[in-house]
């Protein structure tokens, strides 16, 4: 089999799998459910997969690997990253989300994969906490007395925050836009000071 037809029919089958998962939980969900909604017979399934939590495990993984790799694409060409320089088209993480729109908006919207949501801002904190691995960085951020860690986990869950706004409104804003709005928040968040009357 062409690494072509491979290729098209995993898709197929995580298609399947994606939108039978907006209908019922994944316990309930047959291979021979998923090979009817993918148009394929059970053979090109067992081709690729044993069981059918092997092609979930694939589908989750994929969307991780994408995830770090659309964080991590401000830093390939850079030594040190100055967010006050970054352009909204080096941020790539809403690209990835639309993407992957179809499943994110079934994360969000549904108990379909318990568990992934903090998965994700797991990832978002590690993939965070390697901007202060480096010593310099970190006793930076010592010195002004916060705590890489905390502070990590503040901006996994803002980011995860700003995607959830975004499927909630239907995606209504460009990629670009949501790049430039995490920016200037970015940006913003150290100067800005709300007042109250």
């Amino acid at each position: 089999m062409s690494d072509r037809r491979i290729r098209k029919s995993k898709q197929a089958l995580t298609a399947a799998l994606i939108e039978l998962l907006q209908q019922k939980e994944f316990r309930s969900i047959s291979i021979t459910d998923i090979v009817a909604v993918a148009d394929v017979n059970r053979g090109t399934f067992y081709k690729h997969y044993t069981y059918k939590e092997d092609l979930l495990d694939e589908l989750v993984e994929s969307v991780i690997i994408d995830l770090r790799d659309s964080y991590e694409e401000p830093y390939r060409h850079v030594t040190t990253l100055i967010i006050q320089e970054l352009v909204a088209s080096a941020v790539k993480i809403f690209d990835h989300v639309y993407k992957h729109r179809s499943f994110y908006q079934l994360i969000s919207n549904s108990n379909a994969l318990p568990g992934f949501q903090q998965r994700l801002c797991n990832e978002l904190q590690n993939l965070s906490l390697q901007d202060y691995r480096n010593e310099e960085a970190r006793n930076a951020m010592i010195e002004l007395g916060i705590n890489p860690e905390l502070y990590a986990s503040y901006q996994a869950y803002a980011i995860w925050g700003l995607i959830i706004a975004w499927i909630q409104n239907d995606f209504e804003h460009s990629t670009h836009y949501m790049s430039e709005q995490l920016l200037k928040i970015l940006n913003q968040q150290s100067t800005f000071r709300p007042t109250h009357e």
